[in-house]
């Protein structure tokens, strides 16, 4: 049976498409050299008119360029222009709008209609602003670069690190073996001045006693000690002897050991004939066994000066000369030590 419609229309190679005017047919725009125009700046994408088929395509062309700007315009392709027909850049939507692609975009003007995506290199991906501009370095060629570079700066800030820590070190070793030759200075200089002033103090010392003996004697000559002070013994009453023994020959002449007035002179018992000298500062001298007296009580005697004789008269074994030394208030105390303190040899 036949139909009453008319039979269908072989497919146009040109797109018709409704945007105001109906009976208008476009034929396909191809892109030519010629056609497009340059384009200055940084990775522009100028909104001229005309971008085929729909919005969603010019929305993803320019989240693609956006996108790709800082390394894909770097290259050796130049970035193009493309211009559609009013009809239909009448009806796309405002770039801005696109969800992802406003925050790219500058402001836009009456005067120029262009919007500069992504203005700023991307530096932080290894391309510097002048590398972009130029548009002939490769976006990974200078990633590795620029990571190459920081590893060099890293390598040598640890090695300034490394040698600062080196010369710090040094300087504390140094300083450290400095204050230690300071202080071995220092105790050296310290027992150098200890040393020099017992030096001092020992020659003192020796002129003091010097100057002491001359005023001092020693009580006899021609003798030994044969007793010393604290020795023990059952010949002593006390069990122990109370002075210092000079043994000497019978009549060998008894001295005054140094100035001072006689308090007494006479026979006392186990110690014989005894004369007690008093000095000026109240210490007594006590010379016993003597064979004989040649002073009296209240008599004044200088050093040196014969006060009587050995003997052996009253407790004794032998001839000698007992000599006893008695403090201000009458204690006994060893008589070579004083002897020695005023500077006679015993």
């Amino acid at each position: 049976m036949a139909s009453n419609h008319p039979a269908p229309e072989a497919p146009s190679p040109f797109r018709t498409d409704s945007f105001g005017d109906e009976d208008r047919t476009w034929e396909e725009w191809n892109p030519t050299a010629e056609s497009i125009r340059p384009v200055r700046g940084r990775h522009r994408v100028a909104k001229q008119r005309g971008l085929a088929r729909s919005s969603t395509v010019l929305g993803v062309g320019v989240i693609a360029a956006v996108g790709a700007g800082g390394m894909a315009t770097a290259q050796s392709k130049p970035p193009v222009s493309i211009s559609l027909p009013d009809s239909i850049a009448d009806n796309l939507p405002d770039a801005k709008s696109l969800p992802g692609v406003g925050a790219f975009m500058s402001g836009d003007t009456d005067s120029d209609h262009e919007t500069v995506a992504a203005s700023a290199p991307l530096t932080t991906a290894g391309i510097t602003a002048a590398e972009a501009e130029q548009g002939s370095t490769d976006a990974g060629e200078a990633l590795r670069a620029r990571i190459l570079q920081q590893a060099e700066q890293q390598q040598a800030g640890a090695e300034a690190e490394a040698r600062a820590a080196q010369e710090e070190a040094a300087v504390a070793a140094a300083a450290a073996q400095a204050a230690e030759k300071q202080s071995e200075a220092e105790a050296e200089a310290a027992a150098e001045k200890k040393a020099a002033e017992e030096a001092a103090k020992k020659k003192a010392e020796a002129e003091r006693l010097a100057k002491l003996a001359a005023s001092y004697a020693v009580p006899t000559s021609s003798y030994y000690i044969s007793s010393t002070y604290g020795q023990a013994g059952s010949m002593w009453s006390s069990g122990h002897h109370t002075g210092l023994d000079f043994a000497a020959p019978t009549g060998t002449p008894v001295k005054a050991v140094h100035s001072g007035t006689v308090k007494s002179a006479g026979y006392s018992g186990s110690y014989g004939y005894r004369t007690v000298l008093e000095l000026d500062d109240g210490t007594e001298v006590w010379y016993c066994h003597q064979s004989s007296m040649d002073v009296t009580a209240g008599q004044k005697v200088t050093t040196g000066q014969t006060i009587g004789r050995v003997g052996a008269t009253g407790n004794v074994t032998g001839a000698h000369l007992h000599l006893e030394i008695h403090t201000a208030d009458g204690t006994g105390i060893d008589p070579m030590s004083w002897l020695r303190g005023k500077g006679l040899t015993i």
